[in-house]
């Protein structure tokens, strides 16, 4: 753990979250789209750069409050462990993947407004409800 890149990401989720029981425990997976802006001092205005696109990861408790709280095109931040891995996709081109192992996952407050709600763990994840393609199984 001492080791491991932290990166924090600011951007914005480009589909619904996901969640899936794995083992009796919960993951929810995204993919946060991150533009980069920069001012062209030549052309004197602000130039979007390439996208880039991250998957995200939350497991447990914050996979089942990703997944109540979050959908697609909102604002995020966050931050967790870097990783990438290789494979080789259907083009028989390899692609190297980003992907973020989330710590903490919030909205970004500087696009707008939310408001806390705080759970017990009455409320949280419960395996045998299942956790479909998008929707957890306990009620908002």
């Amino acid at each position: 753990m001492a080791n491991d890149t932290m990166v924090t990401l600011q951007g914005w989720l480009g589909g619904e979250p996901s969640g899936r029981d794995v083992g009796g425990v919960l993951v929810t997976h995204f993919r946060v789209a991150c533009t980069p802006r920069r001012f062209n001092r030549q052309r004197e205005e602000w130039v979007d750069g390439e996208t880039q696109w991250y998957t995200v990861s939350a497991w447990r408790a914050l996979a089942d409050h990703c997944l109540r709280s979050l959908r697609k095109g909102d604002p995020v931040v966050v931050h967790g462990r870097l990783t990438h891995r290789s494979y080789v996709n259907k083009a028989d081109t390899e692609v190297v993947a980003l992907e973020v192992e989330a710590i903490t996952v919030g909205h970004d407050l500087s696009r707008g407004c939310t408001e806390f709600r705080r759970t017990s763990p009455a409320q949280g994840f419960e395996p045998a409800a299942g956790a479909g393609a998008g929707a957890s199984g306990a009620a908002a």
